[in-house]
């Protein structure tokens, strides 16, 4: 018996479409970041030059750019410090929900207790904002 041409061919494709779509998707993830760096240099380099010809330009230029800096610096901590405390709030919300779900599944052993490692890194997350974290100043 000879074999059928066309189920080669759909074994063939069925191999194709994922390696293609492998490609695909890990080309494009390359150049959106490339991309991203550029895009962040330059917009580094743009600000710098800006800063640097205010602040060569008076003394009242120079003050406020350096105001300029430290008030990007405090958007820049609050932002981090809003992310932590996110980011304690989802993470200990999936050890509580790991905790329910593994003793609703699971009864005669104590396997729930693995709900407490994403609960107790949330904690640790949600301490360090709210007490360790240095304060802001004005």
């Amino acid at each position: 018996m000879e074999p059928n041409v066309g189920e080669g061919m759909v074994a063939v494709i069925a191999l194709l479409v994922p390696i293609v779509g492998s490609i695909a998707l890990f080309s494009f993830l390359g150049v959106a970041a490339w991309s991203d760096a550029r895009r962040k240099e330059r917009e580094a380099y743009y600000k710098s030059e800006a800063l640097k010809k205010i602040a060569e330009s008076s003394g009242e230029g120079a003050k406020s750019a350096l105001e300029l800096l430290r008030e990007e610096e405090r958007n820049s901590v609050k932002r981090r410090i809003e992310g932590m405390k996110i980011g304690g709030l989802v993470t200990a919300a999936v050890g509580i929900g790991l905790l329910a779900l593994l003793r609703g599944l699971v009864h005669d052993e104590p396997v729930y207790l693995v709900g407490l490692i994403p609960l107790l890194i949330g904690v640790a997350l949600l301490i360090y904002p709210f007490m360790l974290a240095p304060k802001e100043q004005g």
